[in-house]
């Protein structure tokens, strides 16, 4: 049987190919073998709105309309990290970078946590140090994931233990934005460091172009190694890589596919503006 998450990612996809047509509750439902008021009733805990309206933030000129909004927004978005809706979660997240010798011998001596868990865009493995979460991917295979753990972290030693910086990814997905502080922990040099930093005064629901995100660290002539330091985000969501994209409002590439990405700032959009 479906669990809820799962019937919300099949009605996204059928949303993301099917947008131009506008298609109503009935339709919707129907691929996710719901009634329209059952789907309709679990649609709206999801992502706070209806289906119908749901619809318009799957598409390019929604995105464009982001867009040309964060441009008046440039102090609120980089400087203050304050949308003025109240709900950011972002000022709620914090980082701490690994210390020289954590980054350089794989974790040796490090206790890694890691936890499989359900989200609106599908399964996710999450693992943290005590001290934060140090990734975040998306994957439906459980042994490559893990080996893609390890690979990042050889000389780490793993639990599949729950600890706080665990719970509290997890609650993410379903609480309130601004609920809660979620520590990160992160392998990365000070210059990726400094672009994922960037990356969290994008408030949810806007987005920014590459561009933006190296002139608001003193680097616009960077926007090529800000795109890689963007590309090798560990931490998905938390880390919002996904509210970058193209000057011409085209959402452009994600690691975890182009549908999740609309699916994250759609979620987020319905989430704030509601």
């Amino acid at each position: 049987m479906e669990s809820n998450y799962e019937r919300i990612e099949t009605a996204i996809h059928f949303l993301h190919g099917n947008f131009r047509e506008q298609p109503d509750l009935d339709a919707v439902a129907a691929k996710v073998y719901l009634s329209p008021y059952h789907f309709n009733r679990l649609f709206r805990e999801w992502a706070g709105v209806t289906p119908k309206k749901f619809l318009q933030y799957l598409s390019l000129e929604y995105a464009k309309k982001l867009l040309q909004e964060n441009h008046t927004l440039e102090s609120a978005s980089f400087e203050t990290g304050l949308s003025g809706t109240g709900r950011l979660h972002d000022l709620f997240i914090t980082i701490e970078g690994m210390t020289p010798g954590e980054y350089k011998n794989g974790g040796a001596g490090l206790l890694i946590h890691h936890a499989f868990i359900s989200t609106p865009f599908g399964t996710a493995l999450v693992a943290a140090t005590d001290k934060g979460i140090c990734s975040l991917q998306f994957t439906g295979n459980v042994e490559e994931g893990l080996s893609q753990l390890h690979q990042s972290w050889p000389n780490a030693t793993f639990s599949n233990q729950e600890n706080e910086p665990l719970r509290r990814a997890k609650a993410y997905f379903t609480k309130a934005p601004g609920e809660d502080t979620i520590p990160l922990h992160l392998k990365g040099t000070p210059f990726q460091l400094k672009v994922w930093e960037a990356l969290l005064k994008i408030p949810p629901g806007r987005v920014a172009t590459y561009s933006r995100i190296a002139h608001s660290i003193a680097a616009p002539k960077a926007f090529r190694a800000v795109g890689s330091a963007i590309g090798s985000n560990p931490v998905a969501v938390l880390i919002p890589c996904h509210r970058v994209i193209q000057s011409t409002g085209v959402l452009g590439n994600y690691h975890w596919g182009p549908l999740r990405k609309k699916a994250l700032i759609g979620w987020e959009a319905a989430r704030n503006n509601e």
